[in-house]
């Protein structure tokens, strides 16, 4: 009878067992550990030594006395043990795969690696070599005031931390600190004397000898006996930090879970690595885009503006500026600039650029400003279209920072009461702004409609339908003028706004009118309640949503009553 056939598992070569009267001498010195499922020199799956003879290779740890069926039955059963194994390692790098940002894969790489070790709990600290940062610390089932505490340990007795710091291992690496655990052998998993070792265990805290004071308070505080620690090395910044898991017993990990974490975390590291270009990336785009925004809203008699702003995660177009502008005038803007990245943000700065150019010449008429505008990007960037908003509105005649009006001594003298209440206005520096509402006069290319928002209406401004810069040979659009009464907001914004609620534009529409109206009336003196109130009502999720593309700009203009 032929001898059974072993299936064959992808990434394993089993070896099949030899007949029983030529299986070679188990050897003494090469115990199999059948608890950790350890792999030594000749078992199934595991690449012969250099020279050795693969015919002849046998299964370490069987019996020659023993049974072909019963030697089968041993081999199936640890290819059903690596099997377990890599199926556990294939689910949890697919886990890790799906994480987006550096928080979620630094939480994810705790999970999984004390699922793999059998620890509860442990930290991470991200600090790559390279010093470009950034440097942070997560904790699994560790407090801020936890991590605090660990914190306050010498970094020479802290396992991580030696890791981070290129220090070895004390007592294994011809460190010349104390020796813990003065009778453990030295560790084969760290490097030569001298040199950083690659993995740091304490199986007993409260027990070994030589330890940091200060690191046994902590840990006795804490709850916690063993601890584990790893490196997480990846090309091409090379050290990004290091894991530590906490156990609450003395313990250490088997040689089984050592492997399947090493194999994990190398997975890991290089998933960290990515991510961390790309969060270098992102942060460069963003620190830029806020350089070409405005560091601060002015202050204009009258008015008071709060904003609130959010790009995606590529980096995107959309902007927002207030300008003053001479005789307490003020300029507005919103926009918009197609794609995302590094080029759309640039381009964004020299549109923006651009615009205050234009308003500060011609801001009292904003279709010229735009048509201006239009015209340069139709010259310059021909393959890039973008949207914008201009208002621009100026103070009421004899108002505060308004141009002089000259008296009118034609008219009927004033009343005695009339006289008082100019008096009382006069003092108060409020004269005109009640009687006289500010004019604000708007032009839009393919730009959302403003939101009026007061105390008797919520409604959209009807401003004439227009196509967006650098679309068309010649832009031209009438202007719209609207004069907001004392106590209302005029509300501009971007599309991002509406479509990260993710319904169609009619029901975004109908979603910001409604929360527009569901101001309570109590804020509605105060634009940054009325911005926030907004945000939280047409995004539920927050203004910094990973999972959304899209930038958001809204911006309030309140005028004074």
């Amino acid at each position: 009878m032929s001898a059974p056939h072993v299936p064959k598992v992808a990434g394993i070569e089993p070896v099949l067992p030899a007949p029983a009267h030529t299986v070679a001498p188990h050897s003494a010195n090469a115990p199999a550990d059948p608890a950790s499922g350890a792999l030594s020199e000749g078992s199934p799956g595991t690449p012969p030594a250099p020279g050795s003879d693969t015919s002849s290779a046998t299964v370490t740890g069987m019996d020659p006395d023993v049974p072909g069926v019963a030697q089968l039955a041993a081999v199936q059963d640890r290819l059903a043990g690596w099997i377990s194994d890599l199926s556990t390692l294939h689910d949890l790098t697919e886990r890790l795969a799906h994480t987006r940002t550096l928080d979620e894969a630094l939480r994810e790489l705790l999970r999984a690696g004390a699922a793999l070790v059998g620890a509860r709990r442990g930290l991470v600290v991200l600090a790559p070599a390279d010093g470009l940062g950034p440097e942070t610390t997560v904790g699994l089932g560790l407090g801020h005031a936890e991590i605090g505490h660990i914190e306050t340990i010498p970094r020479r007795a802290l396992s991580y931390a030696r890791i981070l710091d290129g220090l070895p291992e004390p007592g294994a690496c011809g460190d010349d600190a104390p020796a813990p655990g003065a009778g453990r052998a030295p560790d084969p998993r760290t490097s030569a004397a001298g040199a950083a070792c690659t993995e740091i265990s304490e199986p007993d805290i409260p027990g070994e000898k030589g330890l940091d004071p200060r690191l046994r308070e902590v840990a006795a505080r804490l709850g916690y006996a063993a601890s584990y620690a790893v490196p997480l090395t990846a090309d091409p910044i090379g050290r990004t930090g290091a894991a530590v898991w906490l156990y609450d017993e003395p313990a250490e990990p088997t040689e089984r879970q050592r492997h399947l974490v090493g194999l994990y975390r190398a997975h890991a590291a290089e998933h960290l690595a990515r991510l961390l270009e790309l969060h270098r990336s992102r942060q460069d785009t963003e620190t830029l885009r806020e350089e070409l925004l405005p560091h601060r809203l002015p202050r204009i008699p009258g008015v008071r503006l709060a904003v609130r702003h959010s790009a995606g995660p590529r980096g995107g177009g959309d902007w927002y500026d207030a300008l003053p502008l001479p005789d307490g005038a003020l300029g507005l803007a919103v926009g918009s600039v197609t794609g995302s990245g590094p080029s759309a943000v640039a381009a964004m700065g020299r549109l923006r650029a651009s615009l205050r150019a234009y308003a500060v010449m011609e801001g009292e008429d904003p279709v010229a400003v735009l048509s201006d505008l239009e015209l340069l990007l139709r010259l310059t960037e021909p393959a890039r279209s973008a949207t914008a908003l201009f208002a621009y509105t100026e103070p009421p005649p004899g108002g505060p920072s308004a141009p002089p009006v000259a008296d009118d001594l034609t008219g009927p003298p004033p009343y005695p009461e009339d006289m008082e209440e100019m008096e009382e206005d006069l003092a108060d520096g409020s004269w005109g702004s009640a009687r006289l509402p500010r004019k604000l006069v708007l032009a839009g290319a393919g730009h959302c409609p403003p939101l009026v928002l007061g105390e008797t209406r919520t409604e959209f401004v009807e401003t004439s339908l227009s196509a967006p810069l650098g679309m068309l040979a010649c832009w031209e659009a009438p202007s719209v003028e609207i004069e907001p009464a004392g106590g209302e907001t005029v509300l501009l914004y971007s599309d991002g706004l509406l479509e990260r609620t993710g319904e169609s534009m009619d029901r975004a529409f109908t979603r910001l009118h409604a929360a527009a109206a569901g101001v309570p009336g109590a804020i509605r003196h105060d634009p940054e309640a009325v911005v926030d109130h907004i945000v939280r009502t047409m995004l539920p999720q927050g203004l910094d949503d990973p999972s959304s593309e899209e930038d958001v700009v809204l911006l309030a203009v309140y005028f004074e009553e």
